[in-house]
Protein backbone atom coordinates (compact mmCIF):
# COMPACT_ATOMS: atom_id res chain seq x y z
CA UNK A 1 0.00 0.00 0.00
CA UNK A 2 3.29 2.41 0.02
CA UNK A 3 3.02 2.73 -3.53
CA UNK A 4 2.99 6.33 -5.17
CA UNK A 5 -0.67 8.39 -5.95
CA UNK A 6 -1.95 7.83 -9.28
CA UNK A 7 -0.64 11.17 -11.18
CA UNK A 8 -4.17 11.48 -12.67
CA UNK A 9 -5.37 12.46 -8.20
CA UNK A 10 -2.20 14.94 -8.29
CA UNK A 11 -2.90 18.14 -8.84
CA UNK A 12 -0.09 19.88 -11.27
CA UNK A 13 1.06 22.79 -9.25
CA UNK A 14 1.55 25.98 -11.25
CA UNK A 15 4.93 28.06 -11.58
CA UNK A 16 4.08 31.11 -13.28
CA UNK A 17 2.16 34.01 -10.72
CA UNK A 18 -1.10 34.19 -13.18
CA UNK A 19 -1.18 30.53 -13.33
CA UNK A 20 -0.99 30.39 -9.46
CA UNK A 21 -4.00 33.04 -9.09
CA UNK A 22 -6.52 30.70 -11.29
CA UNK A 23 -5.05 27.63 -9.14
CA UNK A 24 -6.17 29.14 -5.71
CA UNK A 25 -9.34 30.57 -7.07
CA UNK A 26 -10.31 26.81 -8.82
CA UNK A 27 -9.36 25.73 -5.13
CA UNK A 28 -11.46 28.09 -3.18
CA UNK A 29 -14.40 27.92 -5.60
CA UNK A 30 -14.12 24.10 -4.93
CA UNK A 31 -14.84 24.29 -1.42
CA UNK A 32 -17.38 26.83 -1.81
CA UNK A 33 -19.05 24.28 -3.78
CA UNK A 34 -18.42 21.57 -1.24
CA UNK A 35 -20.02 23.07 1.73
CA UNK A 36 -23.27 24.07 -0.58
CA UNK A 37 -23.72 20.49 -2.25
CA UNK A 38 -21.20 18.48 -0.72
CA UNK A 39 -19.43 15.25 -2.56
CA UNK A 40 -22.31 14.17 -3.92
CA UNK A 41 -22.94 17.41 -5.83
CA UNK A 42 -19.12 18.27 -6.83
CA UNK A 43 -17.34 18.17 -10.35
CA UNK A 44 -15.00 19.73 -12.51
CA UNK A 45 -17.66 20.59 -15.22
CA UNK A 46 -20.15 22.47 -12.34
CA UNK A 47 -16.72 24.52 -11.22
CA UNK A 48 -15.88 25.30 -13.88
CA UNK A 49 -19.41 27.14 -15.04
CA UNK A 50 -19.70 28.73 -11.55
CA UNK A 51 -15.88 30.50 -12.70
CA UNK A 52 -16.58 31.12 -16.25
CA UNK A 53 -13.64 29.01 -16.85
CA UNK A 54 -13.35 26.34 -20.05
CA UNK A 55 -13.45 22.70 -18.30
CA UNK A 56 -9.78 22.70 -20.02
CA UNK A 57 -8.75 25.35 -18.39
CA UNK A 58 -9.72 23.54 -15.10
CA UNK A 59 -8.27 20.45 -15.93
CA UNK A 60 -4.53 21.51 -16.98
CA UNK A 61 -4.07 21.86 -13.35
CA UNK A 62 -6.35 19.06 -11.61
CA UNK A 63 -6.78 15.96 -14.35
CA UNK A 64 -9.35 14.53 -12.27
CA UNK A 65 -11.72 16.04 -9.03
CA UNK A 66 -9.95 13.68 -7.03
CA UNK A 67 -7.02 15.98 -7.56
CA UNK A 68 -8.68 19.19 -6.17
CA UNK A 69 -10.39 17.26 -3.53
CA UNK A 70 -6.62 15.21 -2.21
CA UNK A 71 -5.11 19.08 -2.53
CA UNK A 72 -7.61 20.56 -0.38
CA UNK A 73 -7.08 17.72 2.13
CA UNK A 74 -2.70 18.51 1.24
CA UNK A 75 -3.64 22.26 2.65
CA UNK A 76 -5.66 21.61 5.44
CA UNK A 77 -3.20 18.99 6.55
CA UNK A 78 -0.53 21.78 6.50
CA UNK A 79 -2.67 24.43 9.20
CA UNK A 80 -3.34 21.36 11.22
CA UNK A 81 0.51 20.73 11.33
CA UNK A 82 1.19 23.77 11.49
CA UNK A 83 -1.17 24.81 14.46
CA UNK A 84 0.82 21.68 16.38
CA UNK A 85 4.07 23.18 15.87
CA UNK A 86 3.04 26.53 17.09
CA UNK A 87 1.96 24.85 20.84
CA UNK A 88 4.99 22.35 20.98
CA UNK A 89 7.06 24.33 23.38
CA UNK A 90 3.28 24.51 25.40
CA UNK A 91 2.75 20.77 24.53
CA UNK A 92 6.72 19.56 26.01
CA UNK A 93 6.03 21.24 29.39
CA UNK A 94 3.23 18.86 30.10
CA UNK A 95 2.80 15.47 31.30
CA UNK A 96 2.51 13.18 27.86
CA UNK A 97 -1.44 12.43 29.22
CA UNK A 98 -2.07 15.95 29.17
CA UNK A 99 -0.14 16.59 25.87
CA UNK A 100 -2.29 13.92 24.17
CA UNK A 101 -6.07 15.58 25.93
CA UNK A 102 -4.30 19.54 24.59
CA UNK A 103 -3.77 17.62 20.69
CA UNK A 104 -7.15 16.36 21.01
CA UNK A 105 -8.54 19.38 21.73
CA UNK A 106 -6.65 21.33 19.06
CA UNK A 107 -7.90 18.54 16.30
CA UNK A 108 -11.85 18.82 17.76
CA UNK A 109 -11.30 23.12 16.96
CA UNK A 110 -10.01 23.20 13.85
CA UNK A 111 -12.10 20.50 12.39
CA UNK A 112 -15.32 22.08 14.04
CA UNK A 113 -14.54 25.03 12.73
CA UNK A 114 -13.81 23.83 9.14
CA UNK A 115 -16.86 21.82 7.92
CA UNK A 116 -15.21 21.25 4.58
CA UNK A 117 -12.00 19.71 6.30
CA UNK A 118 -13.71 17.92 8.68
CA UNK A 119 -16.13 16.54 4.93
CA UNK A 120 -12.49 15.46 3.52
CA UNK A 121 -10.90 13.96 6.16
CA UNK A 122 -13.52 12.76 8.43
CA UNK A 123 -16.04 11.66 5.67
CA UNK A 124 -13.45 8.97 4.36
CA UNK A 125 -12.02 8.06 1.16
CA UNK A 126 -13.59 8.62 -2.11
CA UNK A 127 -10.91 6.57 -4.18
CA UNK A 128 -7.98 4.13 -3.61
CA UNK A 129 -5.79 7.15 -3.55
CA UNK A 130 -7.82 9.26 -1.40
CA UNK A 131 -7.66 6.34 1.07
CA UNK A 132 -3.77 6.51 0.66
CA UNK A 133 -4.05 9.86 1.39
CA UNK A 134 -5.78 9.41 4.17
CA UNK A 135 -3.70 6.99 5.68
CA UNK A 136 -0.45 9.15 4.86
CA UNK A 137 -2.39 12.11 7.26
CA UNK A 138 -2.77 9.78 9.96
CA UNK A 139 1.46 8.27 9.17
CA UNK A 140 2.22 12.01 9.58
CA UNK A 141 0.03 12.92 12.61
CA UNK A 142 1.93 9.73 14.30
CA UNK A 143 5.37 11.23 13.25
CA UNK A 144 4.29 14.21 14.99
CA UNK A 145 3.01 12.80 18.03
CA UNK A 146 6.50 10.69 18.55
CA UNK A 147 8.60 13.44 17.99
CA UNK A 148 6.64 15.33 20.58
CA UNK A 149 7.37 12.21 22.78
CA UNK A 150 10.81 11.83 22.14
CA UNK A 151 11.35 15.47 22.61
CA UNK A 152 9.62 14.92 26.25
CA UNK A 153 11.60 12.26 27.39
CA UNK A 154 9.56 9.39 27.29
CA UNK A 155 10.98 6.39 25.74
CA UNK A 156 9.41 4.63 22.86
CA UNK A 157 9.18 1.00 22.58
CA UNK A 158 10.85 -0.08 18.92
CA UNK A 159 8.11 -1.13 16.59
CA UNK A 160 6.10 -2.65 14.83
CA UNK A 161 3.72 -2.00 16.01
CA UNK A 162 3.97 2.28 14.95
CA UNK A 163 2.02 3.34 18.62
CA UNK A 164 1.82 6.88 17.93
CA UNK A 165 0.16 6.01 14.00
CA UNK A 166 -1.90 3.98 15.59
CA UNK A 167 -3.07 6.44 18.59
CA UNK A 168 -3.57 8.99 15.69
CA UNK A 169 -5.69 6.16 14.16
CA UNK A 170 -7.48 5.34 17.13
CA UNK A 171 -8.51 8.94 17.50
CA UNK A 172 -9.66 9.89 14.28
CA UNK A 173 -11.74 6.80 14.41
CA UNK A 174 -13.94 8.62 17.12
CA UNK A 175 -13.76 11.51 15.55
CA UNK A 176 -15.15 10.12 11.96
CA UNK A 177 -17.89 8.59 14.55
CA UNK A 178 -19.03 11.62 15.78
CA UNK A 179 -19.00 12.75 12.45
CA UNK A 180 -20.96 10.24 10.89
CA UNK A 181 -24.08 10.45 14.37
CA UNK A 182 -23.78 14.16 14.66
CA UNK A 183 -22.32 16.14 11.97
CA UNK A 184 -19.37 17.49 13.99
CA UNK A 185 -17.06 16.19 16.62
CA UNK A 186 -19.45 16.22 20.25
CA UNK A 187 -17.49 16.27 23.73
CA UNK A 188 -18.42 12.91 24.49
CA UNK A 189 -16.51 11.87 21.51
CA UNK A 190 -13.98 14.34 22.15
CA UNK A 191 -13.86 12.56 25.25
CA UNK A 192 -13.89 9.29 24.30
CA UNK A 193 -11.08 9.81 21.70
CA UNK A 194 -8.69 11.14 24.18
CA UNK A 195 -9.15 8.55 26.88
CA UNK A 196 -8.77 5.64 23.98
CA UNK A 197 -5.51 7.18 22.94
CA UNK A 198 -3.92 7.39 27.05
CA UNK A 199 -5.15 3.82 27.50
CA UNK A 200 -3.60 2.56 24.17
CA UNK A 201 -0.84 4.54 24.90
CA UNK A 202 -0.48 4.42 28.76
CA UNK A 203 -0.49 0.31 28.01
CA UNK A 204 3.15 0.32 26.06
CA UNK A 205 4.60 3.67 27.51
CA UNK A 206 4.40 2.45 31.33
CA UNK A 207 4.78 -1.07 31.41
CA UNK A 208 6.72 -1.86 34.71
CA UNK A 209 10.18 -2.89 33.32
CA UNK A 210 10.63 -6.59 33.52
CA UNK A 211 13.80 -7.49 35.50
CA UNK A 212 14.84 -10.62 34.96
CA UNK A 213 14.84 -13.89 37.75
CA UNK A 214 18.26 -14.45 39.08
CA UNK A 215 18.73 -18.61 38.96
CA UNK A 216 18.04 -20.24 42.00
CA UNK A 217 21.13 -21.05 44.19
CA UNK A 218 21.34 -24.44 44.93
CA UNK A 219 22.13 -25.66 48.64
CA UNK A 220 25.81 -26.55 49.09
CA UNK A 221 26.10 -30.10 50.47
Amino acid sequence: MNEPLDPLSVARQPTQQRARARFDRILEESERLLLEAGLSGFSIPVIAERLGYTRGSVYAYFPTYYAILNELVHRYLVDLEAMFVKRADALLLMHWKQSVEAVVNMAVKFHNSNPVARLLILGGPVSDDSYRTQEMTIKRLGNLGRAALLKNGVKLPKGPPDITTLAAEIGTACFRRSFFDHGEIVPPYRDAAARAMIAFLADYLEKPAVVPKRPARVAAR
